[in-house]
């Protein structure tokens, strides 16, 4: 028992001796005082053209977008809330607007590298996940008709409901074996895009999961809206479209020869083809005119995106849902600088046409140029 006593005073001594260290280092260690510093709050410190110029938004859209995610954004529990829904929007947008590392956006905001990282990729994810809210095409007769007639007022070419192309979104290397089936024609590295547009430029379809090296041809045979198309969900309907795609019965594309398209019997001249081609240009140049606003809204898209492949999809689809809602609220474009507007036109090209008099006594297409050899 004697000795028992002893080891259990031999123990309590060891760790009072273990306390009185710990004491002595933290006396002679402290730790750094935690700094609070104040964050401001860019609703109220920016002039709304100072607030639009960084985060290509006005105030009143981001307040409408910070209601409709507000919730879902706060409701992580893995790390705490002392950013505000606001803050985590505005760091968003921030940083689709500069593209630039997210440690200097962290910075503008007042929080480290790691954090700014999970709200960019919770905010993307929580954004995106609105596109069938706001990326869709017409659900009712009244909605086709009204796109129809917006298309048919550009260049009176009939029965459009949606200007179809690709264009590249930069990102960086995914690294891996399969990394360099993302290397485009021009040698950088890309996600190839494919958006359907209306007449007012906005994005009623988007498909963002094809590396660069793919064809715009093989993303639309391989898309949903091809297979509505083909079982006719959406009758007497056509989309307008480059020669890098197929000529179908409902996809127009322009025709290249007259002597290989018109059939002298049919009685169709080539001032019809000339007012078919021009009309068809002028119609399908709105998915350009798309591209411009979207990637001038959001350089990102073309300075490049500098993290996971999957997280740049949601950043891709989340900048889309953001160009419809600023289309709704009439948003003005930004300006970008000579550095930028360089960088969107190395992101705007299509791959090689296909071969466009194969399907050159396509039925449906005969009937467009007579409707044209009509208005001569």
């Amino acid at each position: 028992m004697i000795m028992c006593n002893n080891s259990s005073s031999e123990d309590a001594s060891d760790f009072e001796d273990e306390d009185f260290d710990q004491l002595i280092v933290m006396i002679a260690f402290p730790r750094n005082p935690r700094i609070s510093r104040p964050r401001k709050h860019h609703f109220t410190y920016w002039k709304d053209d100072e607030f639009f110029n960084r985060f290509r938004l006005s105030k009143n859209t981001v307040r409408f977008i910070v209601d409709i995610i507000g919730d879902r954004i706060c409701s992580r529990t893995d790390w705490n809330n002392a950013v505000s829904p606001e803050d985590k929007v505005l760091l968003t947008l921030r940083y689709y607007a500069t593209g630039s590392m997210l440690i200097v956006c962290g910075d503008f905001i007042g929080i480290h590298k790691s954090t700014a990282s999970r709200i960019v990729k919770l905010v993307s994810h929580n954004i995106a996940i609105l596109r069938p809210q706001f990326v869709n095409f017409p659900n009712n007769e009244n909605d086709f008709k009204k796109v129809k007639q917006d298309f048919y007022n550009i260049a009176k070419f009939p029965t459009v409901i949606g200007a179809l192309d690709c264009t590249h979104v930069k990102i960086k290397s995914p690294g891996g074996d399969n990394a360099e089936v993302y290397r485009n024609r021009k040698n950088f590295f890309s996600i190839n895009v494919q958006t359907i547009c209306d007449a007012n430029l906005k994005i009623q379809d988007i498909v963002a999961r094809w590396p660069g090296s793919s064809h715009d041809s093989t993303i639309f045979n391989n898309s949903e809206i091809r297979r509505k198309l083909e079982i006719g969900e959406m009758r007497e309907c056509v989309l307008v479209a480059d020669s890098g795609y197929a000529q179908r019965n409902y996809v127009m594309t322009l025709v290249g020869s007259p002597n290989t398209v018109i059939d002298p019997a049919s009685g169709i001249y080539e001032e019809a083809v000339a007012k078919y081609n021009e009309s068809l240009i002028r119609t399908r140049n709105t998915v350009e005119r798309s591209y411009g606003v979207w990637k001038r809204r959001f350089p990102i898209l073309a300075t490049g995106i500098n993290v996971k492949i999957t997280s740049s999809q949601s950043i891709i689809v989340a900048t889309a849902v953001l160009h419809n809602i600023a289309c709704n609220f009439g948003e003005s474009m930004p300006r970008v600088t000579t550095e930028i507007e360089s960088l969107i036109s190395i992101t705007e090209f299509n791959n090689p046409g296909e071969d466009i008099g194969r399907n050159a006594a396509n039925f449906t297409r005969n009937k467009f140029l007579r409707y044209f050899n009509n208005l001569i």
